[in-house]
């Protein structure tokens, strides 16, 4: 009795080593399959994943874990903070879709992409927060419209990404749920805002692609920070439906990529008419069938480039990244562009100055509220706000938020879509009308005049110029990287588009991507 009980101790002793160490290896087991996995998936591409599936040197088990690994091994470790939550059901989802290709030896569009999703994009699997802790158990009803084109495609999605609490701030990323995000490219430095988590993410390499929410700022924003390519397209172009508002009378969700085919294979699956969208009625017969067409080596030949010289030689301007701008100058036009410099909008500042951006959140917010099936759904703003529970950095945009308590179209003027907002017409035509009158194809200026500021830095000039136009005026605009400061800093050029140009915009920035190749990784996560 007593030498059996000594032989079931040794057994129990050895089940549990064996137990740990499973546990241990689990953890690690990412990790490692960045080192044994023979394709290198830093700095792919949606193409190289695909070729590499067909040739039979990857499979969509092996990716996942891969982009997994790299997150456990680098996300919290250096306190970069991009990530919220891994998808419990991304490898399930890989399993599946080896299967399908395997049988079908055909690939869907996205097949077995990692998506990382900003976390205000409705998910039914996931919990979606929009960065407050309001939301930190709230489980949708149904994916968001983007979302379920994303999975129809065949992609998956990895992990959901920080973001600046109910999207307000423009210039960092905090929420109430995870706290604060870091650039990867210095981790002393913001990535921007409201879509950091996701920049950040995807210029660490810890997804394939990612998806933003842009309201002024926030994918070309942070897409610039981290020398990534993000596009805001024409407001109707693609649905808002399922998507966490922060006023929609503005906000537009879209891709944040390495490079701009990624970015175009994308908007081909997420463009397009959404009947839970009214305003995307307007795409009906205005959009390509493959965005991807339009990407061509020479495609900045013979077109016209306005320079808006407004925006690049203000005051505050930082001197290194006008230089950095007029070698984008130059270069656009060694590739064959004629350049209209200056190119002028006849009273812009004044123009944009009377649009601003009116207060709808308090509204918009109420609404998404009462689409939850939750205990959340008889919550409103006013409760956040009495009961405190934000973050307090989001205390001027809550008061903000709450100095408005009337339905958008009652305000006056209102504070409604384009068609219906006069200054936002006027600004419209304006630019619009400039743009014909000098024959020019799109307009150029940096993302930002300045280089990403210090964490906690407030005071120093951000020089965000992409609240000034697209927003306003309901018009495209896509950021590309363009080149570093000598302190490694991240520099992104911005080109805004005529009314429904996104094909144009794709066209013009892989042109000037391929010729100048500027992206490269943050050395931290190589």
């Amino acid at each position: 009795m007593i030498r059996w009980d000594k032989q079931w101790l040794l057994v129990v002793r050895v089940g549990m080593g064996l137990l740990l160490a499973f546990i241990v290896g689990c953890v690690q087991h990412g990790s490692q399959t960045l080192k044994t996995l023979p394709f290198q998936i830093t700095e792919t591409t949606i193409g190289r994943v695909h070729q590499a599936f067909q040739a039979g040197d990857l499979n969509c088990q092996q990716l996942v874990e891969a982009y997994i690994g790299r997150i456990h091994q680098y996300d919290q470790t250096t306190k970069l903070n991009a990530i919220v939550l891994i998808n419990p059901n991304a490898q399930q989802r890989a399993t599946v879709l080896d299967e399908e290709f395997r049988s079908t030896q055909q690939l869907r569009a996205l097949h077995c992409v990692p998506v990382i999703l900003k976390d205000n994009y409705d998910t039914a699997d996931m919990p979606t927060t929009g960065g407050s802790i309001v939301l930190k158990e709230s489980l949708p009803p149904d994916d968001a419209y983007m979302v379920k084109k994303l999975r129809q495609a065949g992609a998956i999605i990895l992990a959901k990404s920080n973001m600046a609490e109910w999207a307000f701030s423009p210039y960092f990323t905090v929420s109430s749920t995870s706290g604060e995000t870091l650039n990867p490219y210095d981790l002393t430095r913001v990535p921007a805002g409201s879509s950091g988590g996701t920049a950040a993410a995807v210029a660490a390499n810890l997804g394939l692609v990612g998806m933003g929410t842009d309201t002024g700022n926030s994918i070309r924003g942070p897409a610039s920070h981290t020398a990534l390519v993000g596009i805001r397209s024409t407001i109707g172009v693609t649905s808002r439906d399922g998507i966490i508002p922060l006023l929609l009378n503005r906000d537009i969700a879209g891709p944040m990529t390495r490079t701009v085919e990624d970015a175009a294979r994308i908007f081909n699956v997420i463009s397009g008419y959404d009947p839970a969208d009214p305003v995307t009625i307007a795409s009906k017969g205005r959009l390509p069938y493959d965005y991807t067409e339009y990407l061509k080596s020479n495609g900045l030949k013979g077109v016209r480039i306005g320079v808006l010289r407004s925006l690049i030689n203000t005051p505050t301007a930082d001197p290194e990244v006008v230089e950095i701008m007029q070698q984008a100058i130059a270069d656009i036009k060694k590739l064959g562009a004629q350049i209209v410099d200056p190119f002028i909008v006849p009273n812009l500042q004044q123009l944009t100055r009377a649009t601003g951006f009116c207060s709808r959140f308090r509204y918009d917010i109420n609404n998404y509220f009462l689409s939850l099936t939750t205990n959340v759904s008889t919550i409103k703003l006013q409760d956040i706000m009495v009961s405190k529970r934000y973050h307090e950095s989001s205390e001027s945009g809550m008061k903000w938020a709450m100095s408005v308590n009337v339905a958008p179209e009652r305000q006056k003027p209102p504070c409604v879509d384009v068609e219906g907002d006069p200054r936002r017409v006027a600004l419209l035509n304006a630019v619009v009308a400039a743009m014909v009158q000098h024959q020019v194809d799109a307009v150029v200026y940096p993302t930002w005049n300045n280089p990403p500021r210090k964490v906690g830095d407030l005071d120093s000039p951000h020089g965000n110029n992409s609240p000034i136009i697209a927003p306003h005026s309901g018009q495209p605009a896509i950021t590309v990287p363009m080149g570093f400061t000598k302190e490694g800093l991240p520099v992104g050029l911005q080109i805004l588009g005529k009314p429904f140009s996104e094909s144009r915009l794709f066209q013009f920035a892989y042109s000037y991507e391929q010729s100048t190749l500027h992206r490269k990784p943050p050395a931290l996560f190589k």
